[in-house]
């Protein structure tokens, strides 16, 4: 990965259908993309799936219309995901160039070692998604265990967090995440997957855009000859006969003036602002739903809302722990007078 960036001087760019379908569409695949002279083209080959009865990939016979292709068209390297050691001698014995380990596979350590193990020595370079959950903490786990056993072609691949309510996007980018995985391993190769993030296609732009104005080494993105009939993620597709016109509609910030790095660090510190925003009204909502149970309390044993006492103690101590924190007193008073404005109201609801 390395290597790839240092001769592009450009994010990379890895593409291909979700999953291998039928011979035909992996050498269309192989035609349009090699013009468009992408660095990797991926290929689902063994697709995990939520439930099952769902189609789950095509299997061993896809790696042979893969190596087939891979002779028409020398040169062009392959990804494929892989979650057990079966898939990794069978990988290598059809002329995979690069592996991926899914979402999935990477919230399971116990699996990640497994594969490690089995990837010692083998020479292929490795993609690691993040977890389906948002922990940072096992994404770098599981990059730290490719590592540990002597790989050094390692990049991880940020594909977005799983979430019970409807959002926006497939998957909650949570760009905060990704960021700070950075810090904890800056030699690592960042690659954004929009297209499960976007979770549909006229989303996927904004989000690779996105991506790279975060400074992301590169995009993983999914395109498909005919989409809506695609055996495997349909909706967030990009037309393979447009794919060219996306590459070219994204603006590129790999070659840096002094101005445009400083809106790049300014970009990295608000996205951590928002991340902690999320965290602040978090906690306030907490705060409020304790703030509920005290009214209630003070309602059934007929007790005022306002308490002078409490209100001296806090109004008293909490500038004193932001002295403490080098933050602003002054600024602190003022944020809790309006929190204990607000904490009255809605007691004062509950007491009505």
């Amino acid at each position: 990965f390395h290597k790839l960036l240092e001769e592009k001087q450009a994010p990379l760019m890895i593409s291909g259908p979700c999953s291998a379908e039928h011979e035909a569409q992996v050498l269309e695949s192989f035609e349009v993309l090699s013009k468009l002279k992408v660095d990797i083209i991926r290929f689902g080959v063994w697709k995990p799936r939520t439930r099952p009865g769902s189609f789950e990939g095509i299997g061993y016979k896809a790696l042979e219309w893969i190596a087939a292709a891979k002779k028409k068209f020398p040169g062009v390297k392959v990804a494929v995901e892989i979650a057990s050691d079966q898939h990794i001698r069978e990988v290598l014995a059809h002329d995979i160039d690069v592996v991926w380990i899914g979402a999935r596979t990477t919230v399971n350590p116990f699996a990640v070692q497994e594969l490690a193990y089995s990837l010692k020595g083998m020479g292929l370079p490795v993609m690691v998604k993040n977890p389906i959950n948002p922990d940072l903490a096992l994404w770098v786990g599981a990059v730290e265990r490719i590592m540990n056993v002597g790989i050094t072609d390692v990049a991880a691949i940020h594909r977005g967090f799983s979430t019970y309510n409807p959002v926006k996007y497939r998957n909650v980018p949570q760009w905060q995440i990704p960021i700070e995985f950075r810090h904890f391993l800056p030699e690592i190769p960042l690659i954004c997957d929009p297209s499960h993030i976007a979770g549909k296609r006229d989303l996927v732009m904004e989000v690779s855009q996105k991506a790279l104005d975060l400074n992301f080494d590169g995009l993983m993105v999914e395109v498909h000859p005919d989409p809506p009939n695609a055996l495997s993620d349909p909706k967030q597709q990009i037309y393979l006969s447009k794919f060219g016109e996306f590459i070219d509609s994204l603006v590129l910030r790999r070659e840096k003036f002094v101005d445009e790095a400083l809106i790049d660090r300014l970009t990295e510190l608000r996205e951590k602002i928002n991340g902690l925003d999320v965290k602040i009204i978090d906690l306030l909502a907490k705060r409020t739903g304790h703030i509920r149970e005290i009214g209630k309390y003070k309602k059934d044993k007929n007790v005022a809302v306002y308490q002078p006492e409490r209100w001296k103690e806090i109004i008293e101590s909490r500038p004193n722990w932001a002295k403490d924190k080098e933050v602003s007193e002054e600024f602190i008073t003022e944020l809790y007078k309006l929190i204990h404005d607000e904490s009255i109201r809605v007691q004062t609801e509950i007491s009505e």
